[in-house]
């Protein structure tokens, strides 16, 4: 009976390992940053500009730069381009402050879940993950080929391109797509 099960952690750890050469040797300027706070790393990155500029609409640079530890889904600035609806622009307008608090700490889970223990959630939930994040919400993760994708409460769906940036106050998965909190 347990087989099956032993199968599917195997095959995850497969997958896991496989990609983990390509994931460690990405282009990144988040990768590498150890040592720095989530804040910072983020300020130092050419790809999160928008990000940090969130960070710091909603008051939570300061939380994110001295406590933790917090596991972080980074939205590239591409990310953020690709949004549909509101432009980040309008985003970024003070009266939409709550809706962007909502929006950033759906990206944030407290805690440090690394890929690998993001694996083994997956494992024990034969395939899928889900995780609660600061504002509330879920998120669900799954695997495509060798890709950790993670799911929003609409079904939107973001891949994790680059893993397991260790900051001093937790970790950064840069992800390729914003995703969306079921109550914004």
């Amino acid at each position: 009976m347990k087989y099956p099960t032993i199968l599917v952690c195997l095959f995850f750890t497969l997958c896991f390992s496989l990609s983990a050469q390509e994931i460690t040797t990405a282009n990144s300027p988040l990768v590498g940053a150890s040592g720095e706070s989530i804040v910072n790393s983020t300020a130092n990155s050419k790809n999160h500009q928008t990000l940090l500029a969130v960070m710091r609409a909603t008051d939570l640079e300061e939380l994110l730069d001295q406590s933790g530890p917090f596991t972080v889904f980074a939205p590239s600035d591409r990310a953020f381009e690709n949004l549909s609806g509101k432009s980040v622009k309008d985003l970024l307008d003070p009266k939409n402050k709550k809706e962007l608090k909502d929006l950033l700490t759906y990206h944030i889970v407290a805690g440090y879940i690394s890929a690998s223990k993001i694996l083994k959630a997956m494992c024990r939930g034969k395939g899928k993950a889900t995780f609660t994040t600061v504002q509330g919400d879920t998120i669900t993760a799954t695997m495509k080929g060798i890709d950790i994708i993670l799911t929003d409460s609409f079904g939107n769906k973001a891949t994790i391109v680059v893993a397991d940036s260790n900051q001093k106050n937790g970790v950064i998965h840069e992800i390729d797509s914003v995703i969306l909190p079921g109550k914004i």
